[in-house]
C-alpha cells in the first residue's frame, strides 16, 4: 500500500473519530495548570465528564471538511471554541484491540493556538486540546505515525492498559508551550520504544497512578526531558512504580531525567521502584535532577513539605555532557526524606570542558556505586 494511500485512511480514520468518537467536555478543571497540564485526578483529562454525562459531539464536515485531498480543512478543524475543555483533536475512547498505523501525520497546526495558552501564567487557564489521545483502551498498538506541532500536548494515555507505541515522531519548536510529546496517567503495561520526540516541553511525561511503564530508545531533544510527574498537587493522586527508562539519548534539553513533586502536597503518595539505565546525555542543562518544590509559576504560595515519597530509585549508566556546572541534583522532601536512591557508574562532564561539574544534595543520603563524576554530595 503506498503511502498516499495510507495518508488517506487516516484521514478518513480521522474523520470518522470527529464524527463517533470526538467528545468535547466543559467544566473540568486543568490539571498541572501550567507546565504539564494532565495531572489532576480524574478532572484534569475530563474523564469525570466521559462516565455519566453526555458529551458535546460536532461533526467537522459540517464546519468545512471535505476529506478530498484538495480542500483546506484547517479551519474545520482549529476553531477553539468547539473544543470542550481538556479536550483531544483525535479521541480514541474505551476501544479493545486498537490499531493506528501508517505513516500519516496529525498536524496540529498549533502555531495559530500557542498565543491562547494561558497556562505558564494563569492558574486556572484553559487546556487546548491534544492532539491525539486514548482514554480506557486495553491492547492498543500505535506504531509509524508523526505529530507536528501540536496545539497542547501531543499524544494522551488515560486509563489504558497493554498499550504499545513505537516508531512515533514527534515535532514542535522549542519554544512552544505545553506541547509535551507523550503524557502518561493512570495507565499500566505501557511500552514505547525506538521513537523520535524534540517538542517544547516534557518528551515523555509519566503523571500519576501509572504502573509498569517501560521507555526504551528514545531520542528527545529539543525539550525538557523525561520527566516523573509533577505529582502531588491534587488530592487521591495514584502512587507510581515499575517505571523503566532505558537506552535513551537526551540532547540539548532543559531536563535530562527528571522526577517533580511539589510542595504544600494535600494527601500523601509514593513514587517508588523507577530505574533509569544507559542513558546519553549531550549538552543537556540538569541532566540527573529530582525536585520535590517543583513550582512551574513565576510565584508560589508559601513553600510547605512534599508528601510524595520518594524511594527505589536507580540511575544507572548515565553518561555524558552537562550544560550547566551542577549537572546533579538531589532536592527531596524535608517532611518526607527521600530512601534508597542509588547512583551507579555516573560519569557527566562538563559541555565546555572547563573543570569539574558539582552535585548538590538535600534530605537525602544516596548511596553511590561504581564511578561517580561529579564526585558524591559531600
Amino acid at each position: 500500500m503506498s503511502l498516499d494511500t495510507h495518508t488517506k485512511l487516516l484521514l478518513v480514520l480521522s474523520l470518522f473519530c470527529f464524527n463517533v468518537v470526538f467528545a468535547g467536555e466543559s467544566g473540568a478543571r486543568s490539571a498541572d495548570l501550567g507546565m504539564e497540564g494532565f495531572e489532576q485526578h480524574g478532572r484534569g483529562l475530563g474523564l469525570s465528564h466521559y462516565k455519566g454525562r453526555s458529551s458535546h459531539l460536532f461533526n467537522v464536515k459540517s464546519f468545512g471538511a471535505r476529506a478530498d485531498g484538495l480542500t483546506d480543512d484547517s479551519k474545520a478543524t482549529t476553531n477553539l471554541s468547539q473544543y470542550g475543555y481538556s479536550a483531544g483533536w483525535v479521541e480514541f475512547k474505551w476501544v479493545e484491540g486498537l490499531i493506528l498505523t501508517g505513516g500519516g501525520t496529525f498536524d496540529g497546526q498549533g502555531a495559530k493556538a500557542w498565543p491562547y495558552n494561558r497556562c505558564p501564567t494563569d492558574f486556572n487557564c484553559k487546556l487546548l486540546p491534544t492532539n491525539v489521545k486514548f482514554v480506557g483502551t486495553n491492547r492498543t498498538v500505535v506504531r509509524s505515525i508523526t505529530s507536528v506541532n501540536s496545539k497542547f500536548f501531543h499524544m494522551a494515555l488515560v486509563e489504558c492498559k497493554n498499550f504499545k507505541g513505537s516508531k512515533i515522531k514527534i515535532s514542535a519548536p522549542a519554544d512552544s508551550p505545553n506541547t509535551d510529546g507523550i503524557h502518561i496517567e493512570r495507565s499500566s503495561s505501557v511500552h514505547f520504544s525506538r521513537s523520535l520526540i524534540g517538542t517544547g516541553d516534557d518528551c515523555i511525561s509519566i503523571g500519576q497512578g501509572n504502573s509498569q511503564v517501560t521507555i526504551t530508545s528514545i531520542s528527545c531533544g529539543p525539550g525538557h526531558g523525561i520527566s516523573v510527574g509533577s505529582l502531588g498537587r491534587y488530592r487521591n493522586e495514584g502512587d507510581v512504580s515499575g517505571l523503566v527508562v532505558r537506552d535513551c539519548t537526551i540532547t540539548g534539553t532543559t531536563n535530562g531525567i527528571r522526577i517533580k513533586t511539589w510542595a504544600n502536597s494535600p494527601d500523601r503518595s509514593a513514587a517508588t521502584n523507577m530505574t533509569f539505565e544507559n542513558i546519553n546525555m549531550n549538552n543537556v542543562t540538569n541532566p540527573i535532577i529530582i525536585d520535590q518544590a517543583y513550582c512551574p509559576f513565576t510565584s508560589c504560595t508559601p513553600m510547605g513539605t512534599s508528601q510524595v515519597k520518594l524511594s527505589d530509585i536507580y540511575f544507572k549508566k548515565i553518561k555524558g555532557t552537562s550544560s550547566s556546572a551542577v549537572a546533579v541534583t538531589l532536592e527531596c522532601s524535608k517532611g518526607i526524606p527521600c530512601q534508597d536512591i542509588y547512583l551507579e557508574d555516573v560519569h557527566l562532564d562538563l559541555a565546555s570542558g572547563e573543570k569539574q561539574a558539582t552535585s548538590t544534595c538535600k534530605n537525602v543520603r544516596a548511596k553511590y556505586i561504581g564511578t561517580q563524576i561529579p564526585p558524591p554530595c559531600a
